[in-house]
């Protein structure tokens, strides 16, 4: 539907911490070249937490202008309040956004049933697939397999990015008729293993060829060479975990080069500790050679 490799795109700022357009729409063009079929924009790897609803839909005209009908774009838009994940997704459907990536609401909580209606509301809103994000180690509360099967009921509700390793779960996903993405890079192989149809990735942005390679593997039937670079890409995982996200993959993207500047705080950038391990990592991806 969405296509099996998504990058959960950064957001570059510039020196005095602006979103910068140019800089984010040449990471997009390198991301789509590089394995990605898609771009979920102004996620929590772009710092929608620290973004303006204004940023949040620059961001994602920008991505539809740098890589609409090459990739598809899967709009962040995602509160705690309902009313103004409404209000978001209707705005970015205006835009032209292919789908939208809908976190379970953070910090207030919401029992099963208003998880449920939550979702409800943000379906009715747009006409274009809503992707289920389900991170309980961010939001605290986990969307339960019977919540899961309520969801698949909802007319345009059609995938679940599952931030949750638990396998069961996982399982019950796929056997609800629902598209399955790994939420988290290191569930990505057990995940397409279950059935997943994909993962929205943030090592993509350092090794995009390798998991579209992947993932091709296991749609293939080919499960040993898919395990073969699952193991290869190890170094990426422990890169990931250096830091809180994004933290990690900004300091590793300008090692590499590329133009993403630092963090709006809270989130700092990499410690000279960090640094280090997450140059070595890239070391060991054969990306980046140690003097």
């Amino acid at each position: 539907m969405l296509g099996g490799v998504l990058t959960a795109i950064v957001t570059p700022f510039d020196g005095e911490g602006r979103v910068d357009l140019d800089a984010f729409q040449t990471l997009a063009r390198h991301l789509v070249d590089n394995g990605s079929d898609g771009l979920v924009v102004a996620g929590t790897t772009g710092e929608s937490p620290t973004l303006t609803d204004g940023e949040r839909l620059e961001l994602v005209a920008a991505a539809l202008d740098a890589v609409g009908g090459r990739a598809t774009v899967v709009a962040g838009t995602g509160t705690a309040s309902t009313a103004h994940s409404v209000e978001l997704t209707e705005r970015a459907h205006d835009l032209g956004a292919d789908a939208f990536l809908i976190v379970t609401p953070y910090y207030n909580k919401p029992p099963q049933r208003g998880i449920v209606a939550h979702f409800e509301a943000v379906a009715a809103a747009t006409d274009r697939p809503v992707v289920v994000y389900n991170i309980p180690s961010r939001v605290v509360v986990n969307v339960e397999p019977e919540t899961i099967s309520r969801l698949a009921e909802v007319p345009g509700i059609r995938a679940v990015k599952q931030a949750n390793p638990d396998l069961d779960q996982a399982r019950h996903i796929v056997s609800a008729g629902l598209d399955l993405y790994a939420g988290d890079d290191n569930l990505l192989q057990p995940f397409l293993e279950l059935g997943a149809v994909g993962g929205v990735c943030v090592h993509t942005h350092l090794v995009g060829p390798q998991v579209a390679a992947q993932v091709q593997a296991a749609r293939d039937g080919d499960l040993e060479r898919a395990r073969e670079l699952d193991r290869e890409l190890q170094p990426a995982y422990e890169l990931l975990a250096v830091a809180t996200n994004p933290i990690a993959v900004k300091a590793a993207l300008a090692l590499l080069g590329h133009e993403v500047g630092g963090h709006r705080l809270p989130l700092v950038p990499a410690s000279a500790d960090e640094l280090a391990r997450v140059r070595a990592c890239l070391a060991r991806l054969g990306l980046l050679v140690t003097a």
